[in-house]
């Protein structure tokens, strides 16, 4: 008996111990040369650095033989040209801008270009980072066209029906339109908070971006976490719609849909760089809520004709009273 104890004794040491590896002792582990050094603090400060590709998005990019040299007519690079940071100067009697970046687009096209003239004519080579280029440049102008568009269809529908249908206002009994529109008013307002409170944070996003969650900032996680749920609300809606109204209805109510998102996205997205925006944010919530469950949310059917209703009495289909 003592020796089974004894056995089992020394079975749970061996299963609670382990052993640990304390690795490699290298006393030089961190001792980074100069230029080691200033590429980690041009890093920090810039997010990006040798190695580093872009892709040309101007419709051309003068680059120079020499850092320092004022002869930009050497070379030219285009618009959608892929280029790799070969090197990075710095030239302190340079009054304009002191950092010179060192472009390649291949071994016989490279040169110098200042940082400074260099940045507004690319973009990081990330899908991610160029469609936030993209929707920078011309959201505006999207939401123009697509406001001109909705206001035309709904024009011609109130003329031949008078009673579109839109969300808020004469919404169809889906909670999924009214959920999307606050989200996207909710993401403009984190979208344009981050910015402002955190533009370093949101502009090293924008050179190393991912649409993984759980590998960023909180904030920024929030705000991913939220296109996602943007998407998958959209999806849902889409096929609510479709499912609860005529092919020719359901085409305009997601026009104007989509036209009252465009709407909250510029609306909110200008304001909170006011700070109002926030306010407005809440307003917009608790309005939406409350015209969703006081007009387009039915909670009974009457029991004779099966038609929905949103309180009990009088069924207006069918005139039978439901207590």
């Amino acid at each position: 008996m003592e020796k089974v104890k004894n056995s089992l004794l020394c079975v749970i040491v061996l299963l609670l111990s382990a052993c640990y590896n304390h690795g490699p002792v290298s006393p030089d582990a961190w001792d980074l040369t100069e230029r080691q050094i200033d590429s980690l603090s041009f890093f920090t400060t810039h997010h990006y650095s040798q190695n580093y590709n872009f892709v040309v998005k101007a419709s051309q990019m003068p680059i120079s033989d020499e850092a320092g040299s004022q002869a930009f007519d050497t070379l030219y690079v285009s618009k959608g040209d892929p280029l790799v940071v070969a090197d990075i100067k710095t030239i302190s009697t340079d009054t304009i801008d002191s950092v010179w970046v060192k472009v390649a687009r291949d071994q016989m096209t490279q040169g110098w270009i200042r940082e400074s003239e260099m940045l507004p004519c690319v973009s990081p080579n990330d899908p991610i980072s160029q469609f936030i280029d993209f929707f920078s440049d011309t959201h505006l102008l999207l939401f123009l066209a697509l406001l001109v568009v909705v206001v035309v269809a709904y024009g011609l529908r109130r003329l031949m029906r008078h009673n579109a249908r839109i969300v808020h206002f004469n919404d169809i009994d889906s909670f999924y339109p009214t959920l999307l529109c606050i989200l996207i008013a909710s993401s403009a307002t984190l979208y344009a908070s981050i910015q402002m409170f955190s533009p370093e944070s949101w502009r090293h996003f924008y050179y190393h971006p991912s649409l993984n969650p759980f590998s960023l900032p909180w904030f920024l996680a929030l705000f991913i976490a939220s296109v996602w749920a943007i998407l998958i609300v959209g999806v849902a809606t889409i096929d609510d719609v479709v499912h609860r109204l005529e092919p020719s209805e359901g085409l305009l109510y997601l026009c104007g849909l989509a036209g009252v998102c465009a709407v909250d996205y510029v609306l909110f997205s200008i304001t909170t760089l006011y700070y109002i925006g926030f306010l407005f944010l809440v307003v917009y919530i608790i309005f939406a809520l409350w015209r969703y469950f006081r007009y387009s949310h039915y909670r009974y059917v009457c029991g004779n004709c099966g038609a929905r209703m949103h309180r009990k009495g009088i069924c207006p289909k069918c005139g039978v009273e439901n207590v």
